[in-house]
C-alpha cells in the first residue's frame, strides 16, 4: 500500500474516529476499519469468480459515506453519471484505462441520482496502475475498464456535492 493511499485513508477515517471518541457509536452494520490483508482477500475472493464487468464489496463507512472495493474484470462495466456526488477512486491491484468526459452512449436513469449509458462518446481516456488515484467531479461521465486479459481493482469514494454544510 502506497503512503498516498494510507494518507487518504486516515483523511476518511480519523474524523470518524474523533466523533466516536465524544460519544457517537458507529452504525452497528458497517465496519470502520479493514486491515490491508483483509482488503487483499476481497480482491482474492474477486479474483476466484467468474470474469463480470463489476464485482462491488464494502470496504469501511460511516453514516452516508462507504468507500468500496471495486473489481473489474470481463466484459465492460455500463458507462457512469453521478448527478450529486464526486467519485474518488484509489487502484489498488491491477492496471486499466478510465474515459472521462465526453457523452454516455444509450442513456438511461437506472434511479433518481445515476445515469448509465453502454459507453462514453468523446471522452478523455486516462491509463491507471496501482497507486494511482483519480476523482470524477459529480455530472461527469466516466467508465473503467480493466487491461485486455486483466483485471482492475479500485477503492472507490462516493462524496456528495456540493461537501456537507458548505
Amino acid at each position: 500500500m502506497t503512503f498516498k493511499t494510507i494518507l487518504l485513508a486516515a483523511a476518511f477515517v480519523l474524523p470518524t474516529t474523533f466523533a466516536w471518541a465524544q460519544g457517537a457509536a458507529p452504525p452497528p452494520d458497517i465496519k470502520t476499519y479493514m486491515a490491508n490483508a483483509d482488503i487483499q482477500g476481497l480482491i482474492a475472493k474477486a479474483k476466484a469468480m467468474p470474469p463480470k464487468p463489476l464485482i462491488s464489496q464494502p470496504i469501511v463507512g460511516t453514516g452516508a459515506y462507504r468507500a468500496s472495493l471495486e473489481y473489474r474484470s470481463g466484459p465492460a462495466a455500463p458507462a457512469s453519471v453521478h448527478d450529486t456526488e464526486a467519485e474518488l477512486m484509489v487502484v489498488v491491484d491491477g492496471s486499466g484505462t478510465i474515459t472521462t468526459g465526453g457523452a454516455l452512449v444509450d442513456p438511461t436513469r437506472p434511479n433518481p441520482a445515476n445515469q448509465s449509458g453502454s459507453s462514453i462518446a468523446g471522452g478523455t481516456p486516462t491509463h491507471l496502475v496501482k497507486g494511482d488515484m483519480t476523482i470524477v467531479p459529480a455530472g461527469v461521465p466516466h467508465q473503467i475498464l480493466g487491461d485486455a486479459g486483466s483485471a482492475i481493482a479500485l477503492m472507490t469514494f462516493h462524496v456528495p456535492s456540493p461537501w456537507p454544510g458548505k
